[in-house]
């Protein structure tokens, strides 16, 4: 019994409250309904033979033409997309005027199923498709075939049928977002058929006649353990080539030996008629030897079998991250954690007390006016000197630009993390996210650079804003560029297309360069004058020679040792996912040590240039930079020994290891140097506040 009901002007409830199935197991009662008719709630309750559903949904009939005959109406509503209910016979179906209540009896008996629990009755936009990953029985589940790699070079892969298996006719790559691409994605169509509930045994995919050349390929790509990665409704999943076998497991003593799988054995688990979990394993006994570079013939088949499970649609992820949640590893995180604490409260106390009891001497001395006294005091003499324009004003001022807009990033980032946007296998969503979030944040670039540059100089703040555009970006389009040449030699799918080269230069072009622009004229409108608690003399002070450890390197070595101890655990962690196939899964953990590193680089900062400052030397603004940004040259220095304790091997993974990590460290470098320098000036106006106001 279905019920038009009217409420509202111009608007109408469709309620439908009890079904009664009679009859055989395959009566079934189909109602199918499109863009006029959108649902707002939905459940199905089965009791026995029957099935309750309670449904609200409204109609806007002004989209709708209604007229008096029945058939009359089902023509009018087919017109706008009601195509299925032409495939259904109906006895009595009634519309009234719009301001009365009306009933509609619909019955019909229809078979297409083998089971009662197949039915599933689809009203408005609770259509079951691969949009929302639900279906029905017999329906085609959306299976694509993405990549292959050696398995201990992650980042080197190559498209799934540059080996000889078994194609498709027509080779038809999926469209895929601009992070799919930059990861190296490469979805196509596939001979696989893998239906909703279907079981399959040993069917056939395609009859193969491999040649020399074939079997030379198989052979090699199982010698570097190969591995497939395939997208079935969304879940990744893996399956290797082939196996090797030495002389101590062949029977004739002779080894080693290679044989390439031809058989595929799909375990799909699902809840109700969404698809939960997916396996693929090689069948040893399905095997072909391919040890010797003749032609052979082979028949490929693959084999489905579905299972029910408990797991819900939204936990169907959580396998992905296991690894990283076991006790093992949560011990490792809980670790690394307390150590950080630990170098942060001991190094947070030591300076906190020293630097207290040093501050306090040296104003008492400055207010006592003892002459033997003001001889120790050295930083207050600098009082001239410590607020001088730096050199190379332009450069510093862009460093500070691209190291906020870097800092602005990473934030973004971790919003989504928390949010759920990002996790393990969403494909191309953390690129797509990097290269969306860059770009907006060009504008922070521009304000930045051009507001700190404006409170020293009225003009040329443009050049400043020119070279936050390119400090970060430049080197890193050099480096991609290099890259990309190296991964099309290798034809690896690494190697971005011309067309979203294009596309990232025309996106950079007409939205990232006018934002930089906003942003830096933002920043010149909004300036302010630079307030230095003391007026600056017209010669510079001469700097007294230093000792060694007081120099740049010194001070570089020690500023970037602290802060990367603190972190080294979680850094390995963070290489292990990125260059490896473990996952981190705990973003709180990640954004905890990231808090942890910004607040060593603050302390050191500090200290290291009151240090500075009490032997005279008043050339602080780039040597604060240098050593905030120290602690990525150890970041830096142990990915290479992250490196030579790895499996991988090759000039393509080399390639793409070190020069991707040589832009996370250069990145690193530029953001905690921006925090250093912000550190270091509030502490210099504050202390320098002071001795003014004594």
């Amino acid at each position: 019994m279905v019920s038009l009901v009217s409420s509202k002007k111009n608007r109408y409830y469709l309620f439908l409250d009890e079904l009664d199935v009679t009859g055989s197991s395959k009566d079934y009662f189909f109602l199918l309904s499109f863009s006029t008719l959108k649902t707002s709630g939905f459940s199905l309750k089965e009791k026995g033979g029957s099935f309750a559903q309670d449904l609200c949904a409204f109609i806007d009939p002004s989209s709708i033409s209604f007229s008096s005959s029945p058939l009359g109406i089902i023509y009018n509503l087919s017109s706008y997309g009601w195509l299925p209910l032409l495939n259904l016979h109906f006895f009595v179906l009634y519309i009234y005027p719009f301001d009365e209540a009306a009933t509609v009896a619909i019955s019909t008996v229809k078979e297409f199923g083998s089971d009662l629990k197949e039915l599933l009755l689809i009203v408005g936009l609770s259509l079951a498709s691969p949009n929302d990953h639900r279906y029905n029985f017999g329906d085609e589940v959306p299976l694509s075939v993405n990549k292959i790699g050696p398995l201990n070079n992650p980042s080197e892969t190559y498209q799934y049928y540059d080996l000889p298996f078994c194609q498709p006719g027509e080779v038809l790559p999926k469209k895929e977002s601009l992070g799919e691409v930059l990861n190296g994605d490469r979805l196509t169509n596939t001979l696989y058929q893998l239906k909703f509930g279907v079981d399959k045994d040993g069917v056939v995919l395609c009859h193969k006649k491999l040649n020399q050349n074939d079997v030379s390929k198989f052979r090699d790509a199982i010698i570097k353990d190969y591995y497939y990665q395939m997208y079935f409704d969304d879940l990744p999943f893996w399956g290797f080539v082939g196996k090797i076998e030495d002389e101590h497991w062949t029977l004739d003593g002779k080894g080693p030996k290679y044989f390439l799988f031809k058989h595929v054995q799909f375990d799909v688990l699902h809840n109700e008629n969404q698809v939960i979990e997916i396996h693929a394993f090689s069948d040893p006994s399905h095997v072909v030897d391919i040890t010797e570079d003749i032609d052979q013939s082979v028949t490929f088949t693959y084999s489905v079998l579905w299972n029910e499970t408990s797991t819900l649609f939204k936990n169907r992820m959580t396998r992905y991250s296991r690894a990283s949640g076991n006790p093992v590893n949560q011990q490792v995180h809980w670790f690394s954690v307390v150590n950080s604490i630990v170098i942060t409260v001991l190094l947070m106390a030591f300076f906190a007390v020293s630097m207290v009891h040093c501050l306090k001497n040296d104003l008492r001395k400055w207010s006592s006016g003892d002459e033997e006294e003001d001889k120790e005091v050295g930083w207050k003499y600098l009082h001239g000197d410590v607020f001088r324009c730096p050199s190379n004003m332009p450069l510093l001022c862009a460093v500070l630009g691209a190291g906020t807009q870097l800092l602005t990033l990473f934030c973004f980032l971790f919003v989504l993390a928390f949010l759920g946007v990002l996790y393990p296998y969403n494909r191309g969503t953390l690129l797509t996210s990097l290269a969306i979030i860059y770009t907006l944040t060009s504008a922070v670039a521009g304000y930045s650079s051009a507001s700190f540059y404006s409170q020293f100089a009225e003009t040329g703040w443009e050049r400043s804003v020119t070279f936050s555009a390119v400090l970060f970006l430049g080197p890193f389009l050099l480096t991609e560029f290099f890259l990309n040449l190296v991964a099309a030699s290798f034809g690896a799918t690494l190697a971005i297309p011309f067309g979203t080269v294009f596309v990232i230069v025309l996106v950079y072009t007409l939205i990232a360069m006018p934002l930089l622009a906003l942003g830096g004229v933002i920043g010149y409108r909004c300036r302010s004058e630079f307030q230095a608690p003391s007026a600056t003399k017209k010669c510079a002070r001469q700097i007294p020679s230093l000792a060694w450890y007081r120099k740049t390197p010194g001070q570089m070595f020690l500023a970037g040792l602290l802060p990367f101890s603190a972190i080294v655990v979680e850094l390995h962690q963070l290489y292990a996912t990125l260059w490896g196939y473990k996952i981190s899964t705990l973003p709180g953990i990640l954004f905890f040590m990231f808090i942890i590193l910004i607040l060593l680089t603050v302390i050191l900062s500090i200290g290291l240039t009151y240090i500075q400052l009490t032997v005279e030397d008043h050339e602080w603004w780039w040597r604060s930079i240098f050593r905030g940004g120290s602690t990525a040259v150890f970041m830096f220095a142990y990915s290479v020994y992250f490196y030579c304790k790895s499996n991988m091997s090759g000039v393509l993974q080399t390639t793409i290891f070190f020069v991707y990590n040589t832009c996370i460290c250069y990145a690193f470098f530029l953001m905690l140097g921006t925090i250093s320098l912000h550190a270091s000036l509030m502490f210099i106006r504050h202390i320098y506040h002071a001795v003014k106001s004594e």
